[in-house]
């Protein structure tokens, strides 16, 4: 990295933290705080959540699986934009119907008070683990690119570069500055100036990656024979099927999401931010994908978790690097950042408020919201740190997403269309699911432990399938056996009465129903927006000028930037319309 890449680092993570500044004073109560008042325009919501998918895990994990595999890693990435799709024509609409300021308000109206508190605490943990990994990968991915004189502090003595603890510090505490400073909404605008930033830096790599290979004809005569299936080693059909579903049950119940589909002004807006989630996924996958698959041809014996940013250390030039860099953060930031705020935002509406102080002020709220922010942000900061002792990011995403996704996601979205089950849906799908998983996963173990005992065959050989199919083991434990569990229950269910929590959800339909609509969509997050762009389109003009090679493809990217900066100003600054 050249000093114009630090310095645009640096200039990204400040006026990060200006942002968190400017929306600081937005902040008088907790629907400000944790649902921006319900008036986010859909395209902002639709844009953060898009971005809140990713983290630089995306580059580290599926980067690597694209190494390996190839188009694999498009496969899986693609399959997200159909499930999106699948939320926004299904779910997304009936969040927003109920009027809730958090994910847990609606646990507390279907089932009740423990459900709240047992979903509270397994997500603290489970997203705990997700964003840990998360800040981790983004440390690993940028110390290859920030070199260090030697006796610099946070200097890796191996590598020479910024220690991967160091870094999980740095971007872990901005991350967690203007989180606690501007709450949902800047949350939401840091996410979509992200997008388009880490969209910018993809679409830079892409035809520099491509022409240092020589061309797509030499990815193609050049790649291994699997590397253009859509489906191989461990990743094959039936867990590209399995998969589908098990994201229609994250994306349409994990509470970063519904976050998205509760903070527009209506139904219709939140189906919106769902659409546009599953369209951008649909289309992107094979560009973002495209510069770790050319690695592959120049350097066949690299780290799969270093190929992306390998590749853009070697074609992108002086300036650009450190665009790609800052979205990488980028990237990182916007799903810790987001999850970061609806933790908080739980904790302080449905646990502080519900069962410590039911008469807080407002103020007393977001003080409340902001620490939490800050202790939950050094939680996974130590989990981040932990992370190579826990088994390594790509196997402690993969089982989390699997495993752990469906008996904590599904009973919610069951609930929101069966009249008849309860409270005991929830439990029943933990104590059945938990322990199983938990079985399965240690068998392989037991098993060799336990070899001269003289099991029975069909164990033996039982063990050796999950063994020679991890992942579709996973995805087996995460969907179908909680599907099992929901669909006895529901027969059980179906000659009782219908449940109590259901006539309360749709008493809060109708109460939302009757409330006067949001007459004005807010302006100030396009305006942020537009004026970022600005900088940024200044800032691309400016490397393009100064750039010693690939000029042409440089200014073609920052005629586009000033189109989008103009759209955007157009979007921000004209005359606000009344909303019907």
């Amino acid at each position: 990295m050249h000093a114009i890449d630090f310095g645009i680092l640096i200039g990204f993570m400040l006026w990060m933290l200006v942002i968190g500044w400017i929306f600081s004073g937005r902040m008088k109560d907790a629907s400000e705080m944790f649902a921006a008042g319900g008036q986010s325009p859909w395209w902002i919501s639709g844009l953060s959540g898009f971005m809140t998918i990713f983290s630089a895990g995306t580059f580290v994990v599926w980067g690597g699986i694209a190494f390996r595999l190839g188009m694999v890693a498009v496969s899986i990435l693609v399959t997200i934009g159909f499930c999106m799709i699948i939320v926004g024509w299904s779910i997304a609409g009936i969040w927003r119907k109920m009027g809730i300021t958090t994910p847990a308000e609606f646990l507390r109206i279907r089932f009740d008070e423990p459900v709240v508190q047992v979903y509270t605490w397994l997500g603290t943990f489970y997203r705990g683990i997700g964003l840990g990994v998360a800040l981790y990968a983004l440390a690993v991915m940028l110390s290859v690119l920030v070199p260090l004189p030697e006796g610099a502090p946070f200097r890796d003595a191996k590598t020479g570069n910024l220690s991967v603890n160091a870094g999980i510090l740095l971007w872990g505490a901005v991350v967690i500055a203007y989180t606690m400073a501007g709450g949902l909404w800047a949350v939401l605008m840091t996410d979509v100036i992200q997008c388009l930033l880490l969209c910018l830096a993809v679409l830079v790599a892409v035809p520099l990656s491509v022409a240092a290979i020589g061309g797509l004809d030499e990815l193609w005569n050049r790649a291994p024979s699997h590397f253009f299936s859509p489906a191989a080693g461990e990743y094959g059909y039936t867990f590209l099927f399995l998969w589908i579903w098990v994201n229609v049950f994250r994306f349409g119940a994990d509470w970063a999401f519904v976050q998205r589909f509760i903070c527009v002004p209506t139904p219709r807006d939140a189906r919106k931010v769902a659409y546009l989630m599953g369209v951008l996924y649909i289309v992107s996958p094979f560009l973002w994908m495209l510069p770790a698959m050319a690695y592959r041809i120049l350097e066949p014996g690299a780290d799969p978790k270093e190929a992306y940013m390998l590749m853009c250390r070697l074609v992108l030039p002086a300036g650009v690097l450190g665009i790609m860099v800052a979205a990488m953060f980028s990237a990182t930031a916007s799903m810790v950042s987001s999850l970061l705020n609806v933790f908080a935002g739980v904790f302080t509406c449905d646990v502080y408020q519900a069962l410590i102080h039911p008469t807080a002020s407002a103020r007393r709220l977001v003080l409340v919201g902001r620490l939490a922010t800050l202790g939950y942000g050094i939680v996974i900061i130590l989990i981040a740190l932990s992370v190579p002792y826990l088994g390594g990011a790509e196997d402690l995403v993969i089982v989390l997403m699997t495993s752990m996704l469906g008996p904590l996601m599904m009973p919610t979205i069951w609930a929101l269309y069966s009249r008849h089950v309860g409270p005991w849906c929830v439990w029943a799908t933990l104590i059945v699911c938990t322990p199983a998983t938990m079985l399965v996963k240690a068998a392989p173990t037991l098993c060799e432990k336990t070899a001269h005992w003289g099991l029975p065959s069909v164990i033996g050989a039982a063990v050796g399938w999950i063994e020679a199919n991890p992942r579709l083991t996973d995805a087996i434990l995460g969907l179908l056996l909680p599907l099992a569990v929901l669909i006895v229950i529901e027969i059980l269910c179906r000659r009782g009465p219908i449940d109590d929590g259901w006539n309360r959800m749709q008493a809060a339909i109708d109460e939302c129903r009757e409330r006067p609509p949001v007459a004005v969509e807010s302006r100030l997050p396009a305006r942020v927006v537009a004026v970022s762009l600005g900088i940024l389109t200044l800032l691309m003009f400016g490397i393009t000028a100064c750039a010693t090679r690939q000029q042409s493809t440089l200014m073609v990217f920052s005629v586009l930037l000033l189109v989008v900066t103009g759209v955007l100003s157009w979007m921000g600054f004209r005359p606000c319309k009344h909303r019907d």
